[in-house]
């Protein structure tokens, strides 16, 4: 279930004419920068630092991959816990602007999580502990702890190990995670 707070569009052009209303101009621009200098720097503990000085609740050892970019009206709705992995090029929104209205929700992605390269994460989602999400998916609901998701719209491939339909444990019949059997 997304968590999002809907906001009226305050006069009769669509929502993203009015942002400035919304945020101040001079945050957005200290988020711009602070995000597209994480977006190409090398290393992981400055695009840890950057992502902090916009008000992100950034975790201990988080990986973020180049050109992943996140919200720049309200990059503090983002929670990112400890031993996260996002891939390339992905991206995490914290915002819609539409016709009428525009909506905003937090996005917390838990502990040792791992988002693939290309991958949209829309507002209002959890991405459960130890969840794996595939390259080239659209997280527009939560996605439970544990479980394989993927898919535009993101559906879950695989539930958590244990539960009904669930991976094998680590190590069983198929090495797990569909990897090829140990030697």
């Amino acid at each position: 279930m997304r968590r999002i707070e809907r906001h009226p569009s305050p006069g009769p052009l669509n929502s993203l004419q009015y942002w400035p209303r919304y945020v101040h101009p001079l945050r957005v621009v200290w988020n711009f920068l602070c995000i597209y200098a994480a977006k190409y720097a090398p290393s992981l503990t400055l695009k840890s630092f950057l992502y902090r000085l916009t008000g992100m609740k950034v975790g201990k050892n988080v990986s973020v991959g180049l050109a992943a970019v996140f919200d720049i009206f309200f990059p503090h709705l983002i929670t990112i816990e400890d031993n996260v992995v996002i891939g390339y090029n992905s991206v995490i929104l914290c915002h819609e602007f539409l016709v009428n209205e525009w909506r905003t929700g937090p996005v917390v992605i838990r502990r040792g999580a791992m988002i693939g390269a290309n991958t949209t994460v829309l507002p209002g989602v959890e991405i459960g502990e130890g969840a794996v999400v595939s390259a080239m998916s659209l997280v527009n609901k939560d996605v439970p702890p544990g479980a394989l998701a993927g898919g535009v719209p993101v559906r879950i491939l695989r539930p958590r190990a244990g539960e009904p339909g669930g991976a094998a444990p680590e190590g069983g019949e198929d090495g797990g995670c569909g990897s090829m059997p140990r030697p």
